[in-house]
């Protein structure tokens, strides 16, 4: 059965200022979720999708920001590129107070040239 589930769409063009802002990156990503490497461009195409995954999974969670932080909340990959959406302790007592113990937490995700796209399912 389906909990929750959120989207949201994040301008590209949004994040220039915060690749070239180290205090802005670790307010809201995860040191994993932190790169050094690639094109001004590829930098602001990588945080505007994963804040966008935040954004969606705050809606498909009913919440929106309150109760965890940002950081808290982040994007890794499989050994086949699939994102996986990883939650901190903090936040998967929070799933799980909420949603029940067990639930599983999908994310999509999707960019072209100007915008960034998230999708989130809660699934209990």
């Amino acid at each position: 059965m389906i909990y929750g589930i959120g989207c949201d769409i994040a301008a590209v063009r949004r994040f220039a200022k915060w690749v070239s802002d180290n205090d802005m990156i670790a307010r809201f990503f995860n040191e994993q979720e932190i790169i050094a490497n690639g094109t001004d461009l590829h930098k602001c195409e990588h945080y505007a999708v994963r804040f966008a995954a935040k954004e969606a999974f705050s809606k498909a969670l009913g919440t929106g920001l309150a109760g965890f932080n940002l950081r808290n909340v982040y994007i890794v990959h499989d050994d086949d590129g699939k994102p996986k959406l990883m939650l901190s302790n903090v936040v998967a007592e929070l799933v799980e107070k909420r949603c029940g113990a067990g639930a599983r937490v999908h994310v999509s995700l999707s960019h072209e040239k100007e915008y960034a796209l998230a999708f989130v399912v809660i699934e209990v």
